[in-house]
């Protein structure tokens, strides 16, 4: 027999080891500028100002995008001296993309026996 205990330990456990998907994370990317800014620190390690600059909106602004992105762990923010620098840390968007293309297939297929049925229709009625 179990003991009930152990198998507590060893499924909470597993559940703060396996990546969650929040609706933080959900609600960082669906703003186009957050997009922009994890697609410009993908590549990159830049500071809050050298980021702000490439923006048409103010410093604050920014800064508040970037708060945001690390909340959710989509941006690390590092300090070295009186900078904080940035770049992206994109392993959480890895398993929104393979979440979403479990869905993409499932579409896909359903989009497919459509087209074949409209097909079968459009022969019915010539």
């Amino acid at each position: 027999m179990r003991n009930p205990k152990v198998t507590f330990i060893f499924v909470t456990n597993q559940l703060h080891t396996q990546p969650f998907m929040s609706q933080e994370i959900f609600n960082a990317i669906s703003d186009p500028t957050r997009r922009e800014i994890i697609d410009l620190l993908a590549g990159q390690s830049m500071s809050i100002n050298d980021v702000a600059k490439r923006f048409d909106i103010s410093r604050p602004a920014i800064s508040k995008h970037i708060k945001i992105l690390n909340a959710c762990g989509l941006v690390v923010i590092r300090k070295k001296g009186r900078q904080r620098y940035c770049r992206a840390d994109t392993r959480k968007l890895q398993y929104i993309i393979e979440w979403a293309q479990r869905y993409r297939k499932f579409w896909n297929d359903r989009l497919d026996t459509l087209e074949v049925l409209l097909a079968e229709e459009d022969t019915k009625s010539k």
